[in-house]
């Protein structure tokens, strides 16, 4: 009969090693289950045996074959790696239903993978089914690919593991997830509209003041001759003329403003204002503050309530805040949890959480319902968050039009001023005719 290396946790978390003369890795797992360990790794003990010597003996190559000498691995940035969100809300909620209708983890991924469309999530599913099938945790083989599953999702299955409840966790991650982008998805496209606008108002801004206003200077030149024009008038042809005969320069100052803008956004003190800066604004600041409140409360709520150390839990939604201000608070939190405090003093002290959070956490860490309290803060912040949207849509609507009005507009004004004179000069001459005429 085989032996069976293992490596499981106890009740109490602490890890232990041993090894199981069974027939097969499901029966060393179901063994481990009765004697009442959380089983991380089981694996045959020859094979352990010859993987420990492979990584002692040599570094592990990816991909299973070497590469000869001379070849070039190119690599597109920004073409591979990663998996949209949508693609990964639907795998995570599949891999639940199968998982939670009691399909075994391996034969759930070896499904998945077959029907998967995705190549990069496709190519993951499989080594991540290789890595499980070799005795691997679903959790360490989700730690392998970083860039397509973030820490939170990892440790959320590692307590699920731990638990023994993996069916919940998927479940209460893929619902995570699904919320997470049905906000994403109205925020963005709330910012649609403005963005729009905008655009439209710089192409036609640019088409008046390269093609159309150089034509009118031109008319006013044959037409007035050596008159004087209104200084306004001056001021439009003036940048007319600037742009028209720079455009290469004016194109590149604006991609240059736009390179500045990005880089002070990489520095600490430039993430910083900019972030407070954009939770101020009118009209889009209250929507970015709920959507990060919301985004803050459901991680949360949703690690600890899949069984996640509080502290770890902290740690991870820090660091997926998305806002440099909420990253501050939660370090705050973090620091007075460690220290066996409250988290309703930092969340106060951070003048970011509006007085109905804090009161509601206060609550929950009194009754010892936190998680729940913290789900329900997120449920009623995804409705502050549909309100916030409609009144900012609502509100920039007329501003942008107003805006669009206004420029092109001055524009216009600024080109009839000299027709208007030229036709009192014109009425002038008329009626000094007509008096003349008569005398």
């Amino acid at each position: 009969m085989p032996k069976f290396s293992y490596v499981a946790m106890d009740s109490r978390g602490k890890e232990t090693k041993g090894t199981l003369d069974v027939a097969s890795q499901s029966e060393a797992i179901t063994r481990l289950k009765e004697m009442g360990y959380f089983p991380t790794k089981v694996m045959e003990s020859d094979k352990a045996e010859k993987a420990a010597g492979g990584k002692k003996g040599k570094a592990p190559e990816k991909g299973g074959a070497k590469k000869p000498k001379g070849s070039i691995n190119i690599r597109i940035p920004g073409l591979g790696g990663r998996v949209k969100t949508k693609v990964m809300c639907t795998f995570t909620r599949q891999l639940a239903t199968l998982v939670d209708a009691g399909l075994p983890l391996l034969r759930g991924l070896r499904v998945l993978e077959r029907q998967e469309k995705n190549p990069t999530l496709k190519a993951a599913i499989a080594k991540m089914s290789a890595s499980v099938e070799g005795g691997s945790t679903f959790s360490e083989s989700l730690a392998q690919h970083p860039k397509i599953f973030n820490r939170l999702y990892i440790s959320m299955v590692k307590a699920g593991e731990m638990g023994g409840v993996l069916e919940v966790v998927l479940n209460r991650l893929s619902e995570f997830m699904e919320k997470a982008q049905k906000i994403k998805g109205k925020v963005i496209a709330a910012m649609f509209y403005p963005a729009a606008v905008m655009t439209v108002a710089v192409v036609i801004l640019g088409v008046l003041m390269v093609f159309v206003v150089p034509k009118f200077e031109e008319i006013f030149k044959d037409m007035l001759g050596g008159s004087s024009l209104p200084d306004f008038t001056n001021l439009v042809l003036g940048i007319s003329r600037l742009i028209k005969n720079n455009i290469i320069a004016t194109l590149g100052c604006m991609f240059g403003v736009y390179i500045l803008f990005k880089l002070f956004g990489r520095t600490k003190f430039g993430r910083r204002t900019i972030d407070r800066l954009m939770l101020l604004m009118p009209g889009i600041g209250p929507v970015l503050s709920k959507v990060a409140i919301g985004r803050f409360t459901r991680t949360l709520g949703t690690l600890v309530s899949s069984g996640v150390p509080i502290l770890q839990a902290l740690t991870i939604v820090r660091e997926t805040a998305g806002n440099v201000v909420i990253a501050d608070a939660v370090t705050a939190i973090h620091e007075s949890v460690k220290e066996g405090e409250t988290i309703t003093v930092p969340l106060e002290a951070s003048k970011v959480f509006p007085p109905m959070v804090i009161s509601m956490v206060d609550v929950g860490e009194q009754t010892g319902a936190l998680p729940e309290m913290l789900m329900k803060i997120a449920d009623n912040y995804d409705e502050e968050v549909d309100n916030a949207v409609t009144a900012m849509t609502s509100l920039l609507e007329p501003v942008m039009i107003i805006f669009l009005a206004v420029v092109v507009g001055s524009i216009v004004i600024a080109l009839f001023l000299p027709l208007i004179a030229m036709m009192d000069s014109l009425g002038s001459e008329g009626e000094e005719k007509k008096k003349g005429g008569g005398e």
